[in-house]
């Protein structure tokens, strides 16, 4: 019986390989890493500056519109503005105003002893006042009060021996509204977050937007021009133009 030969195994048959085509291979590889890199960091940017600007979008449109109406204010408050003036009467224990014995002319107490959260919660409840509380002055004869919010104010004058008051209510309009929440003017904590969130959006959406013209080799110099240019451009405006 034929004993059959060994079969050779694969390596065997292979031929030795050199050591220059071994350093071909480990150059190629490790030029293949730095690229893929580069193209990773590149999808991320990417995906951040749409998804950043896609998220910031409303605020972006909001803003640059409302910086119209800021800068241009001449051109929309024209007829706006509406004042209306009420008369009434307070609780005078909240003035803390009694008659002294002996049947002397009334005095009010002293500035300390109006009672704030009554006349304030008054005004609001008869008169449906807006805006958030911005002042409350005290003096031996009279309170003032002053009601701030976008685009609204409001003003009462109280006599504190009598109690009488007048309430003057103005509202300057659409645009005013606009325009204070545009410089967060007399818009509480809540809208001061939502401007400081979106300037943080804006910021990452305009750095994310700077640094892939650098990534983009296809459009690389014409981005960077434009990029240069517009930033020249903004410096010789202001040297030249800004008293």
């Amino acid at each position: 019986m034929l004993k059959s030969s060994p079969r050779r195994s694969n390596t065997a048959e292979r031929p030795p390989q050199s050591n220059s085509s071994r350093h071909l291979r480990h150059s190629a590889a490790a030029s293949v890493r730095p690229r893929h890199r580069v193209g990773a960091a590149f999808r991320w940017l990417r995906s951040l500056h749409i998804y950043l600007s896609m998220l910031g979008l409303g605020a972006i449109l909001f803003f640059s519109v409302t910086g119209i109406t800021v800068n241009h204010p001449d051109w929309f408050y024209q007829g706006a503005q509406q004042a209306a003036e009420t008369k009434g009467r307070l609780e005078a224990k909240w003035l803390k105003v009694e008659p002294p014995p002996g049947g002397a002319p009334f005095e009010p107490a002293s500035p300390e002893s109006v009672s704030k959260l009554e006349v304030v919660e008054f005004l609001r409840g008869r008169h449906h006042v807006g805006g958030a509380l911005a002042d409350f002055s005290v003096n031996e004869n009279e309170c003032v009060v002053s009601f701030k919010g976008p685009g609204y104010a409001a003003d009462a004058f109280i006599d504190r021996t009598t109690g009488n008051y007048t309430l003057t209510e103005t509202r300057f309009g659409l645009v005013a509204v606009l325009n204070d929440l545009h410089k967060g003017r007399d818009t509480g904590a809540a809208w001061s977050v939502i401007i400081d969130c979106s300037a943080g959006i804006m910021v990452i959406a305009a750095v994310t937007g700077l640094v892939l013209p650098f990534i983009i080799k296809r459009r690389r110099a014409a981005s960077i021009a434009a990029i240069i240019a517009g930033v020249i451009a903004i410096i010789v405006i202001f040297a030249l133009c800004v008293p």
